[in-house]
Order: C-alpha cells, then sequence, then structure tokens
C-alpha cells in the first residue's frame, strides 16, 4: 500500500523502459507559453558586511539556462525529440542571452516574438556554497497586446502542421491571454493533437479543449476549491478538475508521494516517487510536462507516459538549479554525472 491506501505496480526495470524512451526520440512539439531566462551568479561567502549584517557573497562566474517554456523546450530537445519555442520576450539583453541559449540547445528561436514594451521574463538566482540564497525577479504580468497576440498566432499556425503534439507552460506572465490560448487549443484540436497543459490556478477553466493538465497538489486543491487529505479527497478534486476542462485528464504532481494520474471516474492511479535524493525542484514541472507530452506524441498510453514523467521528475530533483534529463538517465533511473545549472 501507498500513500491515500492505493497500491501500485512495482517500479518498472531499465529494460522494460527501454522501448519506450527509444520512441521518444525524433518526435516534433510545439512548445507555447511563458518563456524564460534563468540567471545564475555563483560565488562563496566567508564574511559579513560591514554595513549591514549580511553576507558578502564573491561572485565567481555567472551562468545562463533555459527556464519556463522554454525549459521545456530543452527537456524535449535533451530527450531527442525536436520542439519548436513560441512565445514573447523583451528588446533587451536578457533576450540576447535566451537566443544564444537556445542556439546552444541547437533550437529554433524564430517563434520568440520582440515585445518592446516588456522586459524578457528573468529569475535571477545568487547561488552560495551550492545553496540558493536570493532571488531576483524581473518581469511583466501584463497581458500581451492584441498585435503581439496576432503574430503569435500566425508562428502557431505556421508549426502545426509540422508537429504531432502541443506543449503549453502557463506562468502567468501575460502571454497566454485568453484570445490566443483558445487559437492555439482549437486549432490543436482540429489537427488531432494532443495538448498537455502546466496550468495556473487563475485561468483554468480556460484550458480547453486540452488532453491532459498537470497541476501540482496546492493548485489542484485550490482549483477544486477543497481540501486534499486522503484517497477519497483526492479523486474527488480530480473528478472536479476534470469536469472543469470537459472530462479533461488530470495528472496532479505530488513532490515526495509521487503523482496521481486521473483517467476517468474509478480509473485513478498512484504512481509513487522515485527521487533518491531531493536536491532542487526547480523547474521539475517543466520535465514532467516535456516527458508526459513527449510520451504521448510517440504514441504511448498516457499511463506509460505519466510513469516516464514521474521518472524523470525524479532525476531532475537530485540536480543542482534548472535542468534536464538524458535518456540514458531515464533508463538508468538516477542522475548521470549531475552538475549544477549552466556548467
Amino acid at each position: 500500500m501507498t500513500a491515500f491506501g492505493m497500491t501500485h505496480p512495482a517500479d518498472a526495470s531499465s529494460e522494460a523502459y527501454a522501448p519506450l524512451v527509444a520512441r521518444l526520440s525524433g518526435q516534433r512539439i510545439l512548445v507555447v507559453g511563458d518563456v524564460m531566462l534563468d540567471e545564475f551568479f555563483w560565488g562563496r561567502a566567508s564574511r559579513i558586511a560591514p554595513e549591514a549584517p549580511v553576507p558578502v557573497v564573491e561572485i565567481e562566474r555567472e551562468s545562463y539556462v533555459l527556464g519556463g517554456a522554454a525549459n521545456v523546450a530543452a527537456n524535449i530537445r535533451a530527450l531527442g525529440g525536436l520542439p519548436f519555442v513560441v512565445g514573447v520576450v523583451g528588446d533587451d539583453l536578457a533576450a540576447e542571452h535566451l537566443r544564444d541559449t537556445l542556439l546552444r540547445w541547437h533550437l529554433e528561436w524564430h517563434g520568440l516574438v520582440v515585445d518592446a514594451n516588456r522586459p524578457t521574463t528573468r529569475k535571477t538566482r545568487v547561488m552560495v556554497n551550492a545553496h540558493q540564497m536570493a532571488r531576483f525577479d524581473r518581469e511583466s504580468r501584463q497581458p500581451i497586446p492584441a498585435d503581439i497576440e496576432t503574430t503569435l498566432m500566425r508562428k502557431v499556425d505556421a508549426w502545426l502542421p509540422e508537429v504531432s503534439a502541443v506543449a503549453i507552460s502557463d506562468y502567468d506572465k501575460g502571454v497566454l491571454t485568453p484570445r490566443f490560448l483558445r487559437h492555439v487549443l482549437t486549432h490543436a484540436r482540429q489537427r488531432g493533437l494532443p495538448v498537455a497543459l502546466d496550468p495556473k490556478p487563475v485561468r483554468f477553466a480556460s484550458y480547453q479543449p486540452v488532453t491532459v493538465v498537470t497541476p501540482n497538489h496546492h493548485e489542484a486543491a485550490l482549483i477544486a476549491q477543497m481540501p486534499v487529505t486522503d484517497e477519497a479527497s483526492l479523486e474527488a478534486a480530480s473528478h472536479r478538475l476534470s469536469a472543469m476542462l470537459g472530462r479533461a485528464h488530470v495528472l496532479i504532481t505530488r513532490g515526495e508521494a509521487g503523482m496521481t494520474l486521473y483517467e476517468a471516474p474509478g480509473h485513478i492511479h498512484h504512481i509513487p516517487a522515485t527521487a533518491r535524493e531531493v536536491y532542487d525542484v526547480t523547474g521539475a514541472g517543466d520535465t514532467v510536462l516535456a516527458t508526459l507530452i513527449l510520451g504521448l506524441s510517440a504514441g504511448l498510453t498516457l499511463h506509460q507516459a505519466a510513469h516516464l514523467a514521474n521518472r524523470a521528475a525524479g532525476i531532475v530533483v537530485g540536480k543542482l538549479g534548472t535542468a534536464t534529463v538524458r535518456p540514458e538517465e531515464l533508463l538508468a533511473g538516477q542522475a548521470l554525472a549531475a552538475t549544477p545549472a549552466g556548467r
């Protein structure tokens, strides 16, 4: 028995996962949403500042990695897929760093639309002795204007015929307006493409038509407007979320308790966590979304794709900073030569 009393099958061996992981390679995925730049300052602190009781951090280097929807794309690429990213950046240095980082991943950046009236979303983390000391966010949450929406729609329309699935990453930064979101979801459904979406509670009812959503357990309880404390309340919340989206599937990520997949009434599966050591949960939701949509694109069942996503999440939380997972790590079931972000 596991959390909430649900049973689960034993974790599959690497040999059982091998044919599933192999099918992820070459899948073409459209990634839409809030692209970000994750900036890291790495240093050490050995003294306290004379003017205030704070440590003095001597910065030794800085690095840049992809965040948000861009990190979803990086995870897809790391697993052998071919992602195409559509999002918004500002006319600033952070946008240049983001484009350069996309190029290092051999990813297209022509899906990025410039809005000169907003900054590129940037999260700056100060890392001291392998621990995060502070984070500074530079962003705008204002909805994008109509002309930017129209340009994004044209980007989506150009790439939809080239892909076999869509991932939508909503960080509530103003890009996924109701009009733009409706356009993406409706056109994806018309083409019969599976869509996986990492949601925000503020606009949950707008996420339809969609194949599967991936809220965490806190978001699920908030959206369902009910406490989730046991098996019965978890299933009730999942059912409510599914009904709100026209019977969409729901994959609830639950941290150290693993994941819960709701496919239909009476069909709920608990997938136990696989992490051996949780080092940093930054970007773990991006990894889940990327692995899940790759699996669906490759023709895996939702249950198989969710198991792979759970395995990938268990690996990425064992790494420091925003990170990705490689196929050989999925097969080994653990991080291989894990290094801090940007190294």
